[in-house]
């Protein structure tokens, strides 16, 4: 599967549901009360310059420009989902353009820090992102990442995880997602292997648990919201929500929260050095006018189940 065929088809996704990683993630919190997002902008706290690689409809640039002193930029494939973001209360002259991440439309040395939630492992040619991102990211810059990490357990997430693959086996060929991005990106060892050819050092790895736990309706939107559902006809949604919201009778609580939890990674490292072979030059401004690299709740596991930009069905998302 190529990267032009991978990125079409996250183009046409987000197209319709553009604002799909923040419907599903922007509510959900972790235990200490904050969303991956608020984590995602807390790690980079203290940075002037940021880029949002795969910045969707633009909520967590929004939270960046809320922290003093951030000087917040966004990429994207989608020229929907860049329509929402430049509806937010954004800093004037904050820079949001329609450009893939394997050619940054930034010269080098342009930001202090890059960040990127549920959207790294969704791109293909990583490392030609991972040299992308070195070369604009100064020297010491820092990169951290928000990656979809797979179901709790024993929770609402793993019901629908289970459900989905049994259709999507089912399904005929037309129905079936193509392959989004490189496993690599989706483990320790992978990422530090596509990541310190470009100069970066050893990952830190955190996994941190996403509560997305509601009424069931409220559930079931939000993880229908996955990439592999989108090309299912109708019939088989339909099959695939009555066989949910049954499932889920026998997790719901006496005050009718149905549980959902599912893991996300915290990734972040450094630019500790430009290798030679990676030269620092300026592409010519517009050299990526193709659109984006999204979330949603990321891809993971084998069949790959990709939620949007959603939770990351351990299986994976924009």
């Amino acid at each position: 599967m190529t990267t032009t065929s991978q990125e079409a088809f996250l183009r046409a996704f987000h197209a319709e549901r553009p604002a799909v990683t923040a419907d599903a993630f922007a509510g959900a919190r972790a235990a200490d009360g904050r969303s991956s997002y608020e984590i995602l902008r807390d790690r980079v706290a203290g940075h002037g310059r940021v880029l949002d690689l795969g910045c969707g409809d633009g909520l967590l640039l929004e939270l960046l420009a809320r922290t003093e002193g951030c000087r917040p930029a966004g990429v994207d494939l989608s020229p929907e989902a860049l329509v929402l973001a430049r509806r937010r209360p954004l800093p004037a002259g904050t820079t949001l353009s329609e450009s893939r991440a394997q050619h940054l439309p930034f010269a080098d040395d342009t930001f202090d820090a890059c960040v990127s939630h549920m959207a790294l492992m969704l791109m293909g040619e990583v490392e030609q992102v991972a040299a992308e991102v070195a070369r604009v990211l100064r020297p010491g810059g820092m990169l951290a990442c928000v990656i979809g990490g797979g179901a709790v357990g024993g929770e609402a997430y793993e019901l629908f995880v289970g459900l989905l693959r049994s259709a999507i086996v089912t399904a005929p060929a037309e129905q079936r997602i193509p392959t989004l991005g490189d496993r690599r990106t989706r483990s320790r060892a992978g990422l530090d292997s596509v990541l310190s050819p470009a100069g970066f050092a050893p990952v830190d790895w955190e996994t941190v648990p996403i509560d997305l736990s509601g009424p069931v309706e409220q559930v079931w939107d939000a993880l229908a919201g996955v990439y592999d559902v989108g090309p299912l006809d109708a019939a088989t949604v339909e099959s695939l929500r009555v066989d949910f919201l049954s499932g889920a009778k026998k997790l719901t609580a006496p005050n009718g929260i149905v549980p959902c939890g599912m893991n996300v990674h915290l990734v972040t490292t450094n630019l500790t050095a430009n290798p030679a072979a990676s030269p620092r030059t300026c592409p010519a401004a517009n050299a990526a006018a193709s659109p984006r690299t999204h979330s949603a709740a990321n891809a993971a596991a084998s069949p790959e189940l990709h939620p949007a930009a959603r939770p990351a069905a351990g299986t994976a998302t924009a």
